[in-house]
């Protein structure tokens, strides 16, 4: 059931953001946000399942088909914000469902504990909040300036043919059929093939990262629902730490649901996954109303 997603664009603080919409403008409005180095086309499968609602899935700066960043600015977690409550403005919500992916997730917790009042619920998907760090700060600045310089300077990745780009993602872990499906959004012809969109700057280290006392706070500070589905062959088990977050939010976040599905980190991308976690969803929602 990948149905094909209406192409979005905005201008937000003088970026150009795209992305992909879903369902009846009148239905549930519903913002998803999408995992690093990923794109709106990761909601393909889910998105279209999610009847009445109105989902749009944003191209986050950087990645996918929206605009790079200024040359003098980052790519930390809440550098997003902004934009995003820009966006919720130009679509005129007033309030919205945050569906969050991986990092989408993490962007996604913090807006809800920052602007409780434009999120009706929360739903995260096999993530929850960024993981704590409890490094010197200097070390992480030292981090964040050194590998800064050095991803501006590297040029994009390259690939001969799509079929690279779907083996060197399916080389590190990812299902063959999440690589295909995210493909022709990460990619733009170049000369003799085709190089990768996201800025390279993504993958430098955040300037700053939460400590354990930040994510407590963010955590307390949602008041929406929360449902958090976890892949039971994702980050639980490549990153056990997340079980850890898991358990917090269940301390913290007065309502808080967590559930497990089949499938790896792309779960969401999987019909089967998609099927069971739109159903999970809906019912969700419903219990929301």
């Amino acid at each position: 059931m990948s149905a094909q997603g209406r192409e979005c664009q905005w201008d937000v603080d003088d970026l150009h953001l795209t992305g992909l919409a879903w369902g009846p403008e009148d239905g549930v409005p519903v913002l998803a946000l999408h995992g690093w180095m990923d794109h709106a086309e990761s909601f393909r499968e889910l998105a279209p399942r999610l009847t009445g609602c109105h989902v749009v899935a944003l191209d986050l700066s950087g990645q996918g088909l929206s605009g790079h960043r200024a040359a003098h600015a980052t790519y930390n977690i809440w550098d997003d914000l902004p934009q995003i409550v820009g966006l919720l403005d130009l679509l005129g919500w007033e309030e919205c469902v945050l569906l969050g992916h991986s990092r989408g997730a993490n962007i996604a917790a913090l807006l809800a504990a920052s602007l409780p009042e434009r999120v009706k619920a929360l739903i995260s998907l096999d993530s929850l909040v960024s993981m704590p760090t409890e490094n010197d700060i200097v070390a992480t600045l030292r981090a964040f300036l050194q590998q800064t310089q050095k991803q501006k300077s590297r040029p994009p990745r390259t690939f001969q043919t799509h079929e690279d780009y779907i083996q060197r993602r399916s080389g590190q872990g990812n299902a063959r059929a999440t690589a295909e499906a995210l493909a022709a959004r990460a990619l733009e012809s170049h000369e003799g093939g085709f190089r990768l969109r996201g800025d390279p700057r993504l993958f430098a280290s955040s300037a700053v990262k939460l400590t354990p006392s930040d994510v407590e706070a963010v955590l307390k500070a949602i008041q929406c629902p929360v449902l958090n589905i976890w892949a039971k062959e994702g980050m639980l088990q490549t990153r056990p730490d997340n079980g850890v977050l898991a358990r917090l939010g269940a301390d913290l976040i007065l309502r808080y649901e967590a559930i497990e599905l089949a499938g790896d980190h792309h779960f969401h991308l999987e019909p089967q996954a998609a099927e069971e976690m739109a159903q999970a969803i809906q019912d969700f929602l419903q219990r929301v109303e």
